[in-house]
């Protein structure tokens, strides 16, 4: 198996533009580029992790021959990739979502194919809880009868085959920057990564151990790592949503007591172990720095992004241009991952 699911059924994602912004890169005095992840299927990056989730699931052998059912607890976002990846496989999802999700986003779900849409909890952790503890146990045990059906959780971010799928992005990327001129006083044969940072908005994680890995698969590749720059991560929270901030602070993985930031897609109480882990302790050539803006700086960005480039985005998306094009860096070229 590569390092993403087989290539037997059809990838439920996409391989998206990358534009670079003279808007952004002007405001931040160097050059910006746009990973436009809003046209994937689902509307965000999730259609990536997640569905290489299902299409995993789908390509093992142990399940020939069963019907898959998908269970998705989620606010929004993982949950229509979830439906949308599922339906585009021939499979059936139900999501579970908690009572603050958008009216908007049920319709949307619901309309994408979802089996079931259930409301449950005050936050996403007691939606997944339920579903898990309560509502899946409840189908395995009516399918005990039935050899042939399998209920398959997809959490939103915590599984090892969502970050491969999200690192498919950073394969993209490297094939759409242009390459890098040579340095002065380096050799004929220096090749430097085509970039110099990463800015992504973090809610549970997925996004970023994606890029991670993504990183660790290309950047062998290129100049060893001993002799160029490191390729540095911003890791974009908001304030009341910054879970990973929060347990950067408390030295170990601590969930916040709750989550207060408009900007409710990126509302994990708390970040994944691996997400922890790989910003204390990045792969050689990564350095991940973690930035916390405001619900403010979040809306700016989504502005900012609608009057220069006629892109409507959501505040977790916001945050990230925002960061990347009001002088929080300083570097020769950035490249931003959106939802």
């Amino acid at each position: 198996m590569d390092h993403v699911a087989s290539e037997q059924l059809k990838k439920p994602w996409i391989e998206t533009p990358l534009i670079e912004s003279a808007a952004l890169s002007k405001a931040a005095g160097c050059r910006i580029f746009l990973k436009l992840e809003s046209l994937q299927p689902s509307g965000s990056f999730k259609s990536r992790g997640i569905g290489n989730l299902i299409l995993t699931s789908l390509s093992d052998l142990s399940n020939n021959g069963k019907t898959l059912h998908f269970f998705s607890s989620s606010a929004g976002n993982a949950g229509l990739a979830a439906v949308i990846a599922a339906r585009d496989l021939g499979s059936s999802c139900t999501v579970v979502v908690p009572l603050s999700a958008k009216t908007m986003m049920i319709k949307k779900i619901r309309a994408a194919g979802a089996s079931n849409v259930i409301r449950h909890g005050a936050s996403w952790f007691e939606a997944d809880a339920y579903m898990r503890e309560t509502f899946i146990e409840n189908r395995n045990q009516d399918s005990k009868s039935d050899p042939l059906t399998r209920n398959i959780y997809v959490p939103p971010f915590d599984h090892h085959d969502i970050w491969q799928g999200a690192g498919t992005l950073v394969d993209e990327m490297v094939k759409q920057l242009p390459p890098r001129d040579n340095v002065d006083g380096k050799p004929d044969t220096y090749r430097p990564f085509p970039a110099d940072a990463i800015v992504c908005s973090v809610g549970g994680g997925g996004l970023l151990n994606g890029i991670i890995e993504g990183l660790e698969r290309h950047l062998p590749t290129y100049q060893p790592t001993t002799l160029q720059k490191k390729v540095r991560i911003l890791a974009v929270e908001t304030a009341g949503a910054d879970s990973l901030a929060h347990s950067l602070r408390m030295g170990s993985l601590q969930p916040v007591a709750a989550v207060t930031s408009q900007a409710i897609t990126l509302g994990a109480l708390c970040v994944a172990q691996q997400t922890l882990k790989n910003v204390q302790s990045p792969p050689p050539g990564v350095e991940v720095t973690s930035i916390v803006g405001t619900d403010a700086d979040a809306a700016m960005g989504v502005v900012r992004l609608c009057d220069e480039l006629r892109l409507e985005v959501e505040l977790a998306c916001g945050i990230s241009v925002q960061v990347g094009a009001h002088g929080h860096i300083t570097l020769s070229l950035v490249y931003i991952a959106w939802q």
